[in-house]
């Protein structure tokens, strides 16, 4: 899926594992991610987050769009931070999942998103 999400690419983000119903990914902070008060705007942890849903989402065989997200932000991110996101399904039922994302620098969480993803019937 990495090799297809030119946003991601942009973003920087790399794969640390992923298997059934789990992605781990990581990406640094850039300059060009910052906003007017030189922290990382919301949306690139929001990114990150999506990106670690959606494939973890996608590793059974079927495409799975979300059909819903929410972040809860806990720290503000700077320039040259590290983070790590890392998705795990919670429940995966015939079409919905539920997965909870954990964005953590080093081992301080610093947002938490949560997703519901709807399992189509088009095969990857």
């Amino acid at each position: 899926m990495l090799t297809l999400d030119a946003f991601s690419q942009w973003l920087g983000i790399e794969i640390i594992e992923v298997r059934e119903g789990y992605c781990k990914v990581k990406m640094t902070v850039r300059k060009e991610m910052l906003n007017s008060m030189k922290k990382a705007h919301g949306g690139i942890t929001y990114s990150l987050a999506d990106t670690a849903f959606g494939f973890a989402t996608n590793t059974y065989g079927n495409k799975a769009v979300s059909i819903e997200t929410s972040i809860n932000h806990v720290e503000a991110l700077e320039e040259g931070d590290v983070i790590v996101a890392e998705s795990d399904v919670k429940s995966q039922k015939n079409k919905l999942g539920f997965y909870i994302v954990e964005v953590k620098k080093e081992d301080q969480l610093v947002a938490l998103f949560k997703g519901v993803t709807y399992k189509t019937s088009a095969k990857w």
